[in-house]
């Protein structure tokens, strides 16, 4: 790897080409290479010859070796661009002539959602406040040009972008330090070799599962319930969004018991909640009269918690929190209704609403919120049974994603089920939409030591699911993997 570094931390000099022949030559075998000897089969080294000073766009990399061997080439690509006054621009290419012989890869989700993901780790790593590499969505839209907002941020590679900038996918601008280069170095070429079929020696297996580990967790970030609290305190208002079984209902249970000392309630919606039960209305209550029942107003959950967070707890100076259980389950709109206006967590004023009728103390005939009530809201974002959540509830509310975490299921379950969710996750990250994405099953399915007992688990709780989904058409784009998967939990 270090003679790749030298290079990319160097300037274009007249031996350019060989230099970068040698350099990508000695990726290769157990003598000091990452990959093995076999994997230099796989791809073909271009590093046509420039001269300091040439015009043109200088550039050395590994493409398929089922190309020419000059002038032109199509697929996928690792390539270095040497500029003036700036370390090598580190790419994920498609070559000029088009997607084949790649475009398997290059069409799969999971292609693209990686690089994406090694970008963000990257920047949170490497930049820390300032963009250090950048991924396009879909590695397949040649027609679409790096933008120019990213490339005002990187000047020193604007040759580069005006002449490839339409064929780059992926990239990372190194910094000074040679270090982190060497981190990104590998991630970006450990990816493109995988792709290949081809993994790095055992001598670096550790290495690379770290890194691949490491920006993996940019790909489904785990939200700490620390991130949530300080979030509901600057916010008030904030919704967990997730696939089932990530673990929302805990998290919000747990949060109202540890962070709140237990100051909240619990309600959960449902198809036939309506305003009157959630913010308040008329309600038949017993009479002494002849009649035997009238219609008097009651308040609702949200009324309730108002009250409660306003006058038991030191005049609102402790956070109350109300807890709403599938959220997205009501038709929000409805539910809400005006009182929407409510929900302003930074409104320049306090916010009032006019009531129909008179609720008594402490509202009258007119609603508040109290600055300490916390409204903290849980949504699956697997049941597309129910309302979607439209733009105004959306801009009032702080979402938080909860995706599956493998730590959890690496430290509770045993051999059986850290494979079991491995291999689903691994399914879902490479061939899901976006959409299809959010459907991955949570890491509750898969918490089990024995192995046994496992067995069981993924058969009478996993199974039902993934057949779900495959009677709904929800992973219609890739129904044999999840019939492949389903075949083999039966075999258990």
């Amino acid at each position: 790897m270090k003679p790749l570094l030298d290079i990319i931390h160097s300037e274009l000099t007249d031996d350019w080409s060989e230099k970068n022949k040698q350099a990508f030559l000695s990726l290769f075998g157990a003598n000091g290479g990452r990959y093995p000897d076999k994997a230099r089969k796989s791809v073909e080294v271009r590093a046509p010859g420039f001269n300091k000073g040439s015009t043109g766009v200088p550039f050395s990399g590994l493409i398929h070796p089922s190309n020419p061997d000059s002038g032109a080439y199509g697929g996928m690509s690792f390539v270095l661009f040497p500029v003036e006054d700036a370390p090598c621009l580190v790419a994920l290419v498609v070559g000029t002539q088009g997607l084949s012989p790649d475009e398997e890869v290059l069409s799969r989700p999971g292609h693209g959602r990686k690089v994406a993901a090694i970008c963000r780790w990257l920047n949170r790593s490497v930049g820390k406040g300032q963009m250090v590499a950048w991924a396009k969505q879909e590695p397949v839209r040649t027609d679409l040009d790096v933008p120019e907002g990213i490339r005002r941020m990187f000047p020193a590679y604007r040759s580069v972008f005006d002449r490839y900038g339409k064929v780059i996918y992926g990239f990372y601008a190194p910094t000074t330090e040679h270090q982190e280069t060497e981190r990104a170095l590998k991630a970006f070429l450990d990816l493109f070799f995988s792709e290949r079929g081809q993994y790095p020696l055992k001598a670096a297996e550790a290495e690379a599962e770290r890194i691949r580990g490491d920006y993996f967790a940019h790909l489904m970030p785990d939200a700490a319930e620390e991130e949530v609290r300080q979030l509901l305190a600057e916010r008030r208002f904030v919704i967990l969004q997730g696939p089932p079984g990530t673990g929302k209902t805990r998290m919000a249970l747990r949060l109202k018991e540890e962070a709140y000392d237990g100051r909240g309630m619990t309600v959960q919606f449902h198809a036939n909640t309506t305003y009157e039960q959630f913010v308040g209305g008329l309600a038949p209550v017993e009479s002494d009269g002849a009649i035997g029942l009238q219609f008097a107003p009651r308040k609702g959950f949200l009324m309730e918690a108002a009250e409660t967070a306003q006058g038991a707890f030191a005049n609102g100076e402790k956070p109350f929190l109300l807890h709403i259980d599938e959220i997205n389950r009501a038709d929000l709109a409805k539910v809400l209704g005006e009182a929407i206006y409510l929900l302003e967590a930074q409104a320049e004023t306090p916010r009032r609403l006019s009531l129909p009728y008179d609720f008594g103390a402490p509202f009258g005939r007119e609603l508040s919120l109290p600055e300490n009530l916390h409204i903290l809201g849980t949504m699956n974002s697997a049941d597309r049974s129910i309302a979607i959540v439209d733009v105004a509830v959306r801009r009032r509310f702080a979402f938080v994603k909860l995706w599956p975490q493998y730590r959890v299921v690496e430290s509770q379950s045993g051999p059986l089920m850290k494979k079991a969710f491995i291999d689903l996750l691994s399914i879902f990250v490479e061939y899901a939409s976006d959409d299809a994405l959010a459907l991955v099953p949570g890491h509750s399915y898969f918490l089990e030591a024995d192995d046994q007992r496992a067995a069981q688990k993924l058969r009478t709780n996993l199974a039902p699911l993934l057949e779900e989904y495959l009677a709904q058409g929800y992973v219609a784009g890739f129904e044999e993997a999840i019939r492949s998967y389903l075949q083999w939990v039966e075999s258990l």
